[in-house]
């Protein structure tokens, strides 16, 4: 029977497309917590560089690309005791035939991803 996953399974699902997309980018992972409200979610070194990377699965209306600024600050500032970069990668999810339904178990899911976004 067809179910709605369940808000650690768009988590997971979120992490493992921002995942791939770091990997494919050559990034080097020294730390992944795929547990939900627990940032960042990827602690990862590029040239030399540490990167804190907050994942967040967004549904429809929400806007995958906006953020908590405060939040964001937050998350900055613990990074910035470390030199290291701080990003934000929100990845829209919703079912494969109407993005404003929710994702289904064992079904296509429409994706809404543009990167990672550097929090300056």
């Amino acid at each position: 029977m067809p179910r709605p996953l369940t808000e650690q399974e768009l988590h997971n699902l979120a992490m493992n497309i921002v995942g791939k997309d770091l990997e494919e980018q050559g990034f080097e992972f020294l730390g992944v917590n795929s547990k939900l409200k627990k940032d960042p979610q990827f602690v990862a070194l590029k040239n030399k560089d540490l990167h804190f990377v907050v994942v967040r699965a967004i549904s429809y209306p929400q806007d995958a690309h906006s953020y908590d600024p405060v939040f964001m600050q937050t998350i900055k500032a613990h990074a910035d005791q470390f030199d290291g970069k701080t990003f934000y990668a929100g990845v829209g999810l919703g079912h494969g035939s109407d993005y404003g339904k929710p994702v289904i178990k064992d079904e296509d899911y429409t994706l809404v991803y543009k990167g990672i976004q550097e929090i300056l």
